[in-house]
């Protein structure tokens, strides 16, 4: 569920003052072999890294099989709604794309992982128009390298 729509919404003020803070983290989320194999099939890419557990663990030295680094990615969706406030008189906000994005280590299959979320920036473009950035780092679960690092940018538009 979509948790941040239960939330109160946020003056653009208050989202403002933000700028500097950890907002929060989220929950985690599991990464196994259905969710990687489902992944595969809509992009296409069933490379045996991904999809074969057999042939992982002989040929690599993961062990197993591993996420996709843009399924890892693809998670930020979930986890930013989590976590993220909504700020009173949106009408629409949309992805603007990464500054940076990088993937440092591979998930691994049956881990769970979760977002931390620091907004970074949160500008007037225009009137109606704020971008944020918003600086996110995804954990793996009981390891200390994260999955990935990115500066995310979002376009946040009001009435």
């Amino acid at each position: 569920m979509n948790e941040v729509w239960k939330k109160p919404p946020v003056t653009l003020e208050a989202y403002q003052g933000m700028v500097g803070k950890e907002i929060g983290v989220s929950s985690w989320h599991l990464i196994d072999q259905p969710r990687i194999d489902a992944y595969a099939d809509v992009i296409e890419d069933h490379q045996f890294i991904h999809v074969d557990p057999e042939r992982a663990k002989k040929e690599t030295a993961f062990g197993t099989t591993i996420a996709h680094g843009f399924l890892t990615m693809s998670l930020l969706s979930i986890m930013s709604y989590e976590v993220m406030p909504v700020i009173a008189g949106t009408t629409m906000g949309v992805n603007y794309g990464f500054d940076k994005l990088r993937f440092i280590s591979p998930v691994r299959s049956g881990k769970r992982v979760r977002g931390r979320f620091v907004l970074a920036e949160a500008r007037l473009r225009k009137p109606n128009e704020l971008q944020s950035r918003t600086n996110v780092t995804v954990e793996i679960e009981g390891e200390d390298k994260p999955a990935l690092v990115a500066d995310w940018l979002g376009l946040i538009y009001f009435a």
